[in-house]
């Protein structure tokens, strides 16, 4: 291929550049493809830099060229790739990517460092060795921009060189991050000091500058210090690094009390605040043990900050989280934590337990608690005022809890954050200390056991924050606190308190009960409950209600569930349940309430069946009104199964609705297929699991199946079993209807998927000989040739050989008109006699008859076999090798017919007369005759 010259080309690449900017769908599609022509041609990444780098061209195309260029790197630039870029291109492009680092906006100066780390990531140092020194020199010029640009640059470099994970690639970071470390350290302190220096002069403008320089710098040597050394606790200016950031925490907290919350300033800030966390949290993470000189530090920082006065005025939410989450990876921290036997764990460990220990004192440990409790678990007024207002909202947000979020968050609201960092701090500390705060947490509890007035708005949250606490630690608390007494003595009274304001403490009261539902709560005191849950379902208060449908299918979800003692309550609750469902608005709300709905419906099974009327003439509207979300419509689907589970027979009512309903959740040329199939093929197992009989409507849903077959996916197994549904409930009509292309698709299968598979397919086929042995046989004829041809190649896996007899025993025994078809068709094909073919079969049937474990596929073998003897059209020497066959094996098959039906007989008799079938009788052999009429 013919390279591109430079400069004749840059004018027509320019040109179709601009074109590719255009917003005219003609214009912009021509341009399009003719970019993607030009990718492969040698010479086009080099005018492409050319163009990027011209600061005088438009925006917009220079933005496109860098996009272009930085994707042709991910497909180009390895040796082995198709179409890759000569080494002599590549080393033209690398020497002109450093050039100049003073590109003049910012959006493509990003671009070209990450491209830069792109290139880097392939060929750093080895044939790029001069990057990081050119780099270095940058970062020292005393221009503005250059300097800027070169340290963005050198940070997306360290990042990308850092992630790599191969030895040797560690090897050369390892290398140089020792060579370079000095220098990152003292280039950080000194834009550090710059920005001190100008934010004390109030020249906005500069420090903003120095700012921005400080976090670069910082991220460097964020990503040095974490991944750029094997034992850092060795290396002095690591540590010394490490101590420094304490320090310098304190001077940027000073200076954000100085700038008001509005100021654009306080966000980048804020920013280089966190950053310095991060670095202590991502080197705890990856080196505990060399964190160990730094844990003392760390706790008394983080402490002092974030539970005394020390904080005030200068803290922020997100700084508050960090603190948090160090103190939590702290406390539990695997490698700090010694074995039971302290003589077993390592010096390391028990340096850091022994800090760990002499931090945590009764009074800090007692502080932490009654701060945590009594200030960051209290509702705050924009959650209040969220409650008021939009009350589903409000439950979202306190019901989204998962994952690794708690890391960024300081509570779970939507109005401050998503996730309960105080939280999984409480609980992580109180289940490390709990000897310690038990004692706390009851003292706390003891205070509030008077009733607390209505218009005391602060004592009623305080008594919400400390049975948060309780809730939290119900497990820690089992052998402390006496619930039940509890329960009947005071939560109980406050649930019935209905003022308005005392609405946060029914909430809570509801929700504490549901989290100590399955640690302690005695059986008999379950009607009360039941009887408080009728009444809060009944709530003037939204929040609550939804509250205590959670608490309900907690309870009913509990082991020691009892269904006589809820029977009282279903048709109130599940009334109530019902004119909440149609209450709420919200997606995830209605979802939360279907979801307590197939709770009640699954304990209680068929005893639902008088209640059920509304709901199913709600779920059609409600299916309706969910077009555009799919969860919604999975909550739905589950509902209705345990609907038809509950109703039996009954089920065959909601066809009208049920039936298209799993038409579109299992059709794979409807969108929603993506979210729907999985429940809507549990939903169709079930209905046909439930049905008295096959409908027209259900049998045309099994067009469906062929696409499902083909798709191949997790979902095969519960297809297997619809198919056995429909051959159990109406095997002829099904069969007539369907079995052509289910036969096919079979074949298909069998030859692309797993043994465990095959084993599957072959068990269908089974079912379908078993309960049609007339039809079935024909339908599935061109699957059993090659069951037969397993048999004769002697299958080597067990399961599958016993699956092939069980199979051509099927057939064998019921219908032995087709089982002679297909002998004369396999001995066509082998090219033998039938008798002589026969024969053979049956000596490898009895030969594997020890594959067969499943008992009633042994008998089934021996009927099978059996079967054969009285047969008058085989010749004598058929007879004989099956007696001979018969004989090795008749002492098994008689000891299983004798376990299988009780009957206690003396076999050996039998044996003797067997075995004298091919025994001499004195020096005389038997002819084939005489041994026939033994």
């Amino acid at each position: 291929m013919v390279s591109m010259d430079l400069n004749s080309a840059s004018t027509v690449v320019l040109q179709v550049l601009t074109q590719a900017t255009s917003q005219d769908t003609a214009v912009l599609k021509p341009a399009e493809e003719q970019l993607k022509q030009w990718e492969t041609q040698p010479g086009f990444y080099s005018v492409l830099l050319n163009i990027f780098t011209n600061h005088t061209l438009d925006i917009n195309v220079r933005w496109l060229a860098v996009l272009y260029f930085k994707h042709g790197i991910d497909r180009y630039w390895r040796r082995a790739a198709p179409h890759a870029l000569s080494e002599e291109e590549k080393c033209t492009l690398r020497a002109g990517l450093i050039t100049n680092f003073n590109e003049p906006i910012s959006q493509i100066a990003t671009q070209i460092a990450v491209l830069i780390a792109k290139v880097a990531r392939l060929d750093c140092p080895r044939q790029w060795p001069e990057l990081i020194p050119t780099l270095i020199e940058s970062v020292k010029v005393q221009d503005d921009l250059r300097q800027h640009r070169a340290l963005l640059t050198f940070y997306h470099v360290t990042k990308t060189l850092a992630s790599k994970q191969l030895a040797a690639d560690r090897k050369l970071f390892h290398d140089l991050a020792s060579g370079i470390y000095t220098f990152a350290c003292s280039l950080w302190n000194h834009h550090t000091d710059t920005f001190l220096q100008q934010f004390s002069s109030g020249n906005e403008a500069a420090f903003l500058s120095s700012l921005e320089r400080t976090l670069l710098s910082l991220k460097v040597l964020r990503k040095l210090t974490v991944y750029g050394f094997v034992e850092p606790h060795k290396n002095m200016e690591v540590m010394g690094f490490l101590h420094g950031i304490f320090e310098r925490l304190k001077q940027f907290l000073e200076c954000s009390r100085s700038i008001g919350t509005d100021n654009v300033c306080r966000n980048r800030l804020e920013k280089a605040i966190i950053l310095f966390t991060k670095v202590l949290l991502d080197f705890l993470d990856q080196h505990p043990f060399s964190f160990t000189p730094l844990i003392q530090r760390s706790l008394e920082f983080s402490v002092s900050y974030v539970f005394t006065e020390v904080g005030e005025g200068v803290t922020f939410e997100r700084f508050i989280v960090q603190c948090m989450n160090l103190i939590k990876l702290i406390v539990k921290n695997f490698a700090y934590k010694p074995s039971k036997y302290f003589e077993d764990s390592s010096p390391e460990t028990l340096e850091a337990h022994k800090i760990k220990m002499a931090f945590f004192t009764y009074p800090t440990l007692t502080e932490i608690c009654r701060r945590l409790v009594s200030h960051y678990f209290l509702l705050t007024e924009e959650e209040l005022t969220m409650w008021e207002e939009d009350p589903e909202g409000f439950i979202a947000a306190v019901e989204e809890i998962g994952g690794d979020s708690w890391k960024y968050s300081l509570r779970k609201f939507v109005i401050s954050s998503l996730q309960p960092c105080t939280e999984v701090l409480f609980i992580d500390i109180f289940r490390e200390y709990n000897q310690t705060l038990t004692p706390v947490l009851l003292e706390m509890m003891k205070t509030l056991e008077e009733p607390t007035s209505v218009e005391d708005m602060h004592a009623l949250l305080i008594k919400d924050a400390v049975y948060n606490a309780v809730g939290l630690a119900a497990f820690e608390l089992f052998d402390s606190v006496d619930f039940d007494q509890w329960f009947k003595n005071q939560l109980l009274p406050e649930l019935q308190v209905t003022h308005n304001r005392y609405k946060p403490l029914r909430r809570r009261v509801i929700w504490l009960i549901g989290q100590w539902i399955s640690v302690k709560v005695k059986s008999d005191l379950k009607p009360m409950l039941y009887e408080a849950i009728c009444n809060l379902l009944q709530d003037q208060d939204l929040v609550v209600r939804i509250e205590t449908a959670t608490t309900l299918k907690l309870t009913v979800d509990d082991f020691e569930f009892r269904t006589d003692q809820f029977l009282p309550y279903l048709e109130t609750m599940f009334t109530q349940l019902f004119q909440l469902l149609q209450q709420v608005t919200e997606c995830d709300t209605k979802m939360h309430v279907l979801h307590v709905l197939s709770c009640v419906i699954e304990r209680v099974n068929v005893q639902i069946r008088p209640y059920v009327g509304r709901l199913v003439q709600y779920l059609p509207l409600l299916w309706k009104q969910s077009e555009e979300h799919n969860m919604l419509r999975c909550a739905i689907l589950t509902t209705l199964i345990h609907l038809v589970q509950g109703l039996g027979a009954d089920s065959k009512n909601l066809y009208p609705f049920l039936l298209p309903v799993i038409q579109l959740s299992t059709d794979l040329s409807q969108p929603p297929h993506v979210y729907l199939l999985e429940d809507g093929l549990e939903l169709w197992l079930v209905t046909l699991e439930n049905s008295p009989c096959i409908t027209p409507e259900l049998l045309r849903i099994f067009q469906n199946m062929s696409p499902l077959l083909e798709l191949s996916s997790e979902n095969l197994r519960t297809c297997f079993k619809i198919i056995n549904g429909y051959i159990f409930l109406s095997s002829t009509e099904f069969l007539q209807t369907y079995a052509v292309g289910l036969c096919q698709s079979f074949c298909e299968l069998l030859q692309e998927i797993t043994t465990e598979g095959q084993i599957q397919v072959l068990k269908v086929v089974e079912n379908a000989l078993k309960v049609n042995p007339v039809l079935g046989p024909q339908m599935f004829q061109p699957i059993l040739p090659c069951v037969f041809s397993g048999i004769m190649e002697g299958e080597r896996y067990p399961e599958v050989m016993s699956t092939y007899l069980g199979v051509i025993g099927r057939v064998l025994l019921q219908n032995a008109s087709f089982f002679s078809s297909l002998l004369n068709e396999m001995a066509h094909k082998f090219n033998q006699e039938m008798d002589q073919l026969l024969g053979n079969m049956i000596e490898m049937w009895v030969d594997r008859m020890d594959h067969i474990t499943q008992p009633e596929r042994r008998k089934l073998s021996a009927l099978a076999l059996l079967s054969l003897l009285p047969s008058d059209n085989r010749s004598d020497s058929f007879h004989f090798t099956l007696c001979c066959c018969l004989g090795a094996r008749i002492i098994l098959v008689k000891q299983w017919i004798c376990f299988m039906f009780s009957v206690e007989h003396e076999i050996y008799q039998d044996t003797w007369l067997l075995y004298s079938v091919v025994k001499y009788q004195g020096n005389t052999p038997l002819n084939n005759e005489q041994r026939l009429k033994q």
